[in-house]
This record gives structure tokens, C-alpha cells and sequence, in this order.
């Protein structure tokens, strides 16, 4: 059976929605599919963005025999095979390759001959950003796209060509649903639609949140997506944009990511960019790793969100982070400084601060070296306050 996705899949330059950034009338790629020019070419974009399809599209229209594979089953003979049936032929396939990203290190070493002989077009197309996939002599000799996600007005427009195909109906309440539980998701927005439709011809809210009670999340097992998702948690709390890291906190737990990930997380940044501008949110950062441990979800969310509201809402400093990377730079440097005689251990020429109020004035170093510099902000700032007037009280009394 025809699914809605394929009865909609646009056959034309003409029909296809989104990527206006390489498929406008003034766009380079649209100019080189125009001119029956096409290199060598890598798609990379999420899901349902239009990869497959433009790929066909292009082969339609340099009329040129398309095969699709899959990087996850293809053999080597499969390539091999395509190659033998045009060897001598005027007219060269377009050999597609999904899930590019998969393929080996030897696979990859098959395509590198036939693109260098041009005796294929070879495209492919992957969720993941082929830069760290794909070996730099295929890079060499082909030309990554990016694909951006749809957006709302482009979802709108499949839906609009599907009730051109279907008669139906849909609640304006099911429509917005639709749209924005697919995040952006062309193939998946027809999936859930087709679904309703086999359910009855009058759509309504009940009816999707019944086949999909949340939206399609895409998911952390994607490496890519999961370290996007905690750097945007991360940079959002140090810019203490609290609204902002509330909504990461919810995606990184509605994508099923551990509590105990997410919590080791807010303890190296509690140290690192808040500090002693705030030394509580160290204490608070490693509760908080305890407590989730012991409780899990769904309680742990109430935890990691109390923590996140405290970590954005503190003042930030990373005088720690950069006073460390200081020290061990002077260090690695070359930066080795003798111990001093009085601090050997029994030394009797030691002088103990306690022994003097707190504070004696004492050499440390051999060689004076600077790697702290305070950030004033905060409780940082009292700190500084506090070690200038002990120092210069006791100076003056000494």
C-alpha cells in the first residue's frame, strides 16, 4: 500500500517545499541542477527535510537510472555491480546512499575510484554531520549540503497539498498539534496523519494525542543531538537565561537522558563558571548528584529543575577555571620553582599564621607568579575584602 508520505513526495523542483538556501532561483546547487551539472554530493540535515526526495528529483531530472541503498546493509558487490551494468554504457546511474555516515572506512575506499572516474554520480544523505564521518578524500571529491529544518509554514503547505488528495477535516486545535508535535518533521507529520485518517475523516485533538500522546522526540541516542542538547543546558545557565535552561532541562528528560548525566554536569559547572561568586552552588550541585541517584525519575526532575533555577540565578565567575588553567600551564611551561627551606616539613624557620592572628607575612615562592585574578562578583568580592583587610591590619600591627 502507497503510504500518504510517498503519494506526497514532490516529483519537481517546482513542488518541492523548504531549503530555499539551495534550491532558490538564484541559489548556486539550483543553478548546477539546471545546468545538468551536479557534482558528487552529501546531504546532512534532520529527519523528513526532503533528502531522499531531492535526490530522486535530481535523477528525474538529468534522466540518469537511480538506485537507492542503505549504508546499514549495503555490500561492496551491490556498488560494484551498478558500475559493471554502465561500463560501457553513454548514460551513468545516480547512486544513492542512505544513512551515509555508517558506511566503513572500506566502503567508503570502493566509491573513491568511481568518483574519481566519474562512472556514477554518487549522493548521499545522513542525520549526522559527514565533517567527522565521512574520510577527508571523499570530502575532496564531492560537496556537503546542509539541509535546515522545516518550519511551521512548510508543514503547513504539505498539509494543505494532502486535503488536495484526501477529503477530510481537521480542528484548528489538531492542525497546530500536528505541526508541532512532528518537530519539523515533514515524513512524521504524515505518518501521524495518515494514522488518523485510517481512524476517521473528521480530525480532531483527541484523536492525534491518542496515537501520539507527546511529540515525536528525536531522541539523545543520536550523539550529535545529545551533546547539542547539554551544551545548550550549560550555556543557558551561565547565561542565566532561566527560562532557557528550564526548556533544555525538559527536552534533555523528555529525550530520556540520565539524571545522573545531567547532574555530574551542573557540578563541573557550579565550579567552573560560578565558583566562589557564589560557593553554595557547588554545595547545591552535589546534593543535587546524591539526591537523583537515590530518587530517579520521575521525582529527579523536581531536583534538577530546583538546581537549575539556583545555578542560572547565580553570579558567575570562572576565576577558579582560569586560575588552574594558569597554574598548570606554568607548570607544563617549564615553570618549576624550588620548595622554600622553612616550608619543609619540621622546618623551624616555619611561621604559623595561627600563631599570628591568621595572617603572617611569609615567603611562599621562590619567584613571584600572579595566576589568580578575581572576578569581584559575588561572594568572590567579599573574599577579596576580607584577605586585603587581614592582610593590612596585621601588616600594620606587625
Amino acid at each position: 500500500m502507497n503510504s500518504l508520505s510517498n503519494r506526497l513526495r514532490p516529483k519537481s523542483l517546482d513542488d518541492f517545499i523548504g531549503q530555499e538556501h539551495l534550491l532558490s532561483k538564484s541559489a548556486p546547487f539550483y543553478k548546477l541542477i539546471i545546468s545538468k551539472n551536479i557534482p558528487h554530493s552529501f546531504f546532512f540535515g534532520p529527519p523528513g527535510s526532503g533528502k531522499t526526495t531531492l535526490a530522486k528529483i535530481i535523477s528525474n531530472y538529468l534522466d540518469f537510472p537511480f538506485y537507492s541503498l542503505n549504508a546499514t546493509t549495503i555490500k561492496i558487490d551491490d556498488i560494484r555491480k551498478i558500475i559493471v551494468q554502465y561500463k560501457n554504457s553513454l548514460i551513468k546511474p545516480l547512486i544513492f546512499i542512505d544513512e551515509v555516515h555508517r558506511l566503513s572506512k572500506n566502503q567508503q575506499e570502493v566509491l573513491l575510484p568511481i568518483m574519481e572516474k566519474n562512472q556514477a554520480i554518487i549522493m548521499g544523505a545522513t542525520t549526522e554531520n559527514p565533517y567527522f564521518s565521512l574520510t577527508s578524500a571523499i570530502r575532496s571529491r564531492s560537496f556537503i549540503f546542509e539541509f535546515k529544518p522545516l518550519n511551521k509554514s512548510h508543514l503547513k503547505k504539505i498539509l494543505e497539498r494532502a486535503k488536495e488528495i484526501i477529503d477530510f477535516t481537521i480542528s484548528r486545535e489538531a492542525k497546530d498539534y500536528l505541526i508541532n508535535s512532528s518537530l519539523n518533521d515533514a515524513r512524521s507529520m504524515l505518518n501521524l496523519l495518515e494514522a488518523a485518517l485510517n481512524v476517521t475523516k473528521d480530525i480532531d485533538l483527541n484523536t492525534l494525542k491518542s496515537l501520539r500522546p507527546t511529540s515525536a522526540i528525536k531522541g539523545v541516542s543520536q550523539k550529535d543531538e545529545h551533546y547539542y542538547l547539554i551544551s545548550a543546558l550549560i550555556k543557558s545557565i551561565r547565561g542565566s537565561d532561566i527560562d532557557a535552561s528550564l526548556y533544555y532541562l525538559a527536552r534533555l528528560i523528555s529525550e530520556g537522558e540520565s539524571a545522573e548525566f545531567i547532574a555530574r554536569r551542573f557540578v563541573i559547572l557550579a565550579s567552573e563558571d560560578i565558583g566562589n561568586a557564589n560557593p553554595n552552588a557547588l554545595n547545591l550541585a552535589v546534593n543535587t548528584l546524591v539526591a537523583v541517584k537515590n530518587i530517579g525519575y520521575p521525582e529527579a526532575k523536581i531536583i534538577l529543575s530546583q538546581a537549575v533555577i539556583y545555578l542560572a540565578s547565580s553570579p558567575k565567575s570562572n576565576s577558579a577555571y582560569l586560575s588552574i588553567k594558569k597554574a598548570l600551564k606554568a607548570v607544563k611551561d617549564g615553570e618549576i620553582l624550588e620548595e622554600l627551606p622553612h616550608l619543609k616539613t619540621n622546618s623551624p624557620n616555619y611561621l604559623n599564621p595561627h600563631n599570628f592572628g591568621g595572617y603572617v607575612k611569609q615567603k611562599y615562592l621562590s619567584k613571584p607568579l600572579k595566576l589568580y585574578e578575581s572576578k569581584n562578583i559575588g561572594f568572590e568580592k567579599r573574599l577579596n575584602e576580607w584577605i586585603d583587610k587581614i592582610k593590612s591590619t596585621l601588616d600594620k600591627n606587625s
